[in-house]
């Protein structure tokens, strides 16, 4: 048998405490999980409703749902329960709880993403509003220390202009609602100039000029490649003290999945970072999480999004 790569991290991933704590300021939030019956999603039910940050509503086959509460020693009689047979009317049901209003927050369970992501922006469940939806991780590491956002990283392939304007703005709401007051969004690239030859550092730049005309109280910066984002030694050795965002950054804005799935998973697996995420821009937080997420992961989504069903 290979031994694993040595770049592996062996740091065990831990949702963030303070995270936790703001969302358990911040109250219960309804979770309506389309398809719960099955044991990662009712694992993480059931840690967010213990951790006090989660009320859920369970959609799906009852007698599934029912088998792994009681697989977990759980009680779930308190809790609403909406009966749906398949991925389909399981995700239809759930999302159009979250567009009645009898749910804060949509969280996808045992069901394929794309199948979750038609019943999301089905027009009749009523949670399309306009806006684009951008996802966005927020990542945290072991050790504490600030956190990093990353948008987007798993929903939009090859995000336009708009798009990643939309991403811009997701970031900075989420960090203030996260108690930032001066949140500094940094536009990756694989340079720091310009050039026409690489199309995304144009875009940064134009990206970054276009933020700072329209945000107060928050620093931009781009192109900017991702030791520049991440490093302080970097940052000097390249006499890019005077950036505002170089070597501080608290979000990053990528130019298109590849990249922005690889500097996620770079941080997660390389590091021991914990990756929370969500998706914005429909009427209510979406929870999309993987079948791979580990549980502090699923924890960490679920409090992001009571923070942000909160801040609405």
């Amino acid at each position: 048998m290979r031994a694993p790569s040595p770049f592996l991290s062996r740091i065990e991933a831990e949702c963030p405490p303070e995270l936790l704590e703001r969302a358990a300021a911040a109250g219960r939030v309804r979770v309506a999980i389309a398809r719960a019956g099955a044991a990662l999603p009712m694992q993480a039910a059931m840690a967010a409703t213990h951790a006090g940050i989660m009320e859920p509503v369970f959609t799906g086959e009852r007698r599934d749902i029912e088998r792994e509460a009681e697989k977990l020693g759980w009680d779930i009689r308190p809790f609403r329960l909406i009966e749906a047979e398949g991925e389909a009317a399981s995700g239809f049901a759930a999302a159009q709880a979250c567009g009645a209003g009898e749910a804060d927050v949509l969280m996808k369970g045992q069901l394929h993403t794309d199948a979750f992501l038609k019943s999301a922006l089905n027009r009749e469940a009523g949670l399309r509003t306009g806006e684009r939806l951008v996802h966005t991780f927020h990542i945290s590491h072991a050790d504490g220390g600030r956190p990093m956002l990353i948008s987007d990283a798993a929903v939009n392939v090859a995000p336009d202009m708009v798009t990643r304007q939309a991403s811009t703005h997701a970031v900075v709401d989420m960090l203030r609602a996260l108690g930032n007051d001066h949140p500094r969004v940094a536009f990756l690239s694989a340079t720091e100039n310009p050039i026409p030859s690489v199309p995304s550092a144009v875009e940064a730049r134009a990206l970054a000029e276009w933020a700072k005309g329209n945000f107060q109280d928050a620093s931009f910066s781009g192109p900017l490649a991702l030791d520049l984002i991440l490093s302080p030694d970097s940052v000097e050795a390249k006499d890019m003290d005077h950036d505002p965002v170089a070597g501080h950054a608290d979000a990053i804005i990528v130019p298109e999945i590849v990249s922005g799935n690889a500097v996620f998973k770079a941080l997660v697996y390389l590091s021991g970072g914990c990756a929370g995420g969500l998706v914005t821009g429909a009427k209510v937080p979406i929870l999309l999480t993987s079948r791979s997420d580990p549980a502090s992961a699923r924890l960490a989504s679920a409090a992001l999004a009571a923070v942000m069903a909160q801040a609405r």
